[in-house]
């Protein structure tokens, strides 16, 4: 592993599989999200990454398309086949990788079913879902089960972004990851706001992802139309509610998406993420590389600032 005396904590790391691949193409998934195609992945190749950039740990999830491909049954075999692969690999490389479980939604039963299973059986850290489910978004009352079941557990709950409704429509050809995640991170979290879930299911631990993508952008505006038009919205102000939530780091972090996350809603739960398998291991190393350029003289390095919170956040990592 790397010198450095401030590992990483990646928390947000993806794999793919060889069966789940074929099983998103056979749905129609051939470019997802508009991206050129699949990433290949391994436990050992992402090993040497961690190794040649100082990262201790990463979180295995699935990322978007999901599980879910139109059909609630094969959604649930193949959700069950992918989290038993990824327990799989967190036991042959103790210490190395961690598990957040994927999950068949919009399918209620077949969630909290594989929930139990993945937190009680396979020992996940917690569950990755998407920020919508075929365009259901995640304040939709039908999900109330679900966030039910993870507020009694406390769990850590992976928002990771996908794309939107329509959205070949209105990506003009571009790759959706650039833009649009972006913005559904903050479409699922404003949807899950005015519907009152953060303040609902408080025991749930929130990540989002990109430095919360164009949220930290928007708070104001969004708080505005809360007070202005929402006469039911909770008293704590949109930045208040905001500051309980986890970001990641993924992306371009510096020099402009972190400042703006600290100028919104403060960086105490800042955690560090990659992406990869989708981002390629040369744009991981050029990131760390920009966020070890970005410490701030006289201040923690943003290693040990992100390390730290990520030990808080998954407090049963080994030290």
């Amino acid at each position: 592993m790397s010198a450095s005396p401030d590992p990483l904590i990646d928390v947000h790391a993806h794999f793919v599989t060889d069966r789940y691949i074929a099983a998103a193409r056979a749905a129609g998934h051939e470019h997802p999200d508009g991206m050129p195609g699949w990433p290949e992945w391994s436990p050992e190749a992402h090993l040497a990454l961690m190794d040649e950039s100082g990262i201790a740990t990463s979180m295995l999830s699935v990322s978007s398309p999901g599980v879910h491909f139109g059909d609630d049954s094969a959604a649930r075999e193949l959700a069950r086949e992918v989290n038993e692969f990824a327990a799989g690999v967190v036991r042959a490389h103790p210490g190395r990788f961690g598990h957040l479980a994927a999950v068949p939604l919009p399918d209620i039963d077949g969630s909290l079913d594989e929930i139990d299973y993945a937190l009680d059986i396979l020992g996940s850290d917690g569950v990755a879902i998407e920020t919508n489910a075929h365009g259901r978004y995640l304040g939709d009352a039908h999900y109330d089960p679900i966030w039910a079941e993870l507020d009694r557990r406390g769990a850590a709950v992976f928002v990771d972004p996908t794309s939107p409704p329509h959205a070949e429509a209105i990506s003009v050809g571009l790759p959706r990851p650039m833009l649009e995640f972006l913005f559904d991170t903050a479409r699922s979290a404003t949807d899950l706001l005015f519907a009152g879930v953060f303040e609902q299911y408080s025991g749930i631990r929130w990540i989002f992802t990109h430095g919360g993508g164009v949220l930290p952008l928007l708070a104001d505006r969004i708080q505005l139309f809360r007070t202005a038009f929402a006469d039911d919205q909770p008293g704590r102000a949109t930045s208040e509610v905001l500051r309980g939530l986890w970001f990641d780091m993924v992306g371009t972090p510096f020099p402009h998406q972190i400042p703006a996350l600290e100028a919104s809603v403060g960086l105490d739960r800042l955690v560090y993420g990659s992406d990869y398998c989708w981002t390629p291991s040369a744009a991981v190393l050029a990131q760390i590389a920009g966020i070890d350029a970005a410490d701030r003289p006289g201040e923690p390095t943003w290693r040990t600032v992100t390390t730290g919170h990520a030990r808080e956040l998954f407090p049963g990592l080994k030290q």
